[in-house]
């Protein structure tokens, strides 16, 4: 009964509208807005367009460390060719994806070195939880900071960085 309910479930994700959206391409980074927002070119052809990088939380460009965030982003993609790896967008129509530069996982390795939260949603500390914590215990990053502020507290703060 129990592999029965579990089949119809994963039938169910299948063909869900979720599912339908999935997408992997290659693309080029053309731009990088902040610390967890690029622009990407895909390889095959079309208009740029943004993509959020899922699973992390980067300080917002105008929030202590927001540059050196953004910086350090750029310096890794910016201008290479990354697989974009997605299944729906953000509220601002942005592409929420994974990006893989050669092996590297582009949110692992922000956050791994303290450029990054992983992303918290409701109790579940995110998927790159242990790589914050080394990355705390190594005070790398924003972790050499006493006490940063993360960004959704930032925001509910002081607000949007960018004007309206």
């Amino acid at each position: 009964m129990q592999a029965l309910r579990t089949f119809f479930a994963m039938a169910a994700l299948a063909l869900s509208p979720l599912a339908a959206q999935a997408e992997r391409f290659a693309a080029i980074v053309t731009t990088v807005i902040d610390g967890d927002t690029v622009w990407v070119r895909p390889e095959r052809g079309g208009a740029a367009r943004p993509v959020r990088v899922v699973g992390i939380d980067a300080p917002e460009i105008c929030q202590r460390f927001g540059a050196t965030s953004r910086a350090e982003l750029t310096a890794l993609v910016h201008r290479r060719r990354v697989v974009v790896m997605s299944n729906k967008r953000d509220g601002n129509d942005r592409v929420l994806a994974r990006l893989r530069l050669g092996q590297q996982d582009v949110g692992e390795w922000m956050v791994s070195n303290g450029f990054a939260w992983s992303y918290r949603f409701r109790g579940n500390p995110g998927p790159y939880a242990q790589e914050e914590k080394h990355a705390r215990a190594a005070r790398a990053g924003l972790w050499a900071d006493k006490d940063p502020v993360m960004p959704r507290d930032f925001r509910v703060q002081n607000g949007s960085c960018r004007p309206r």
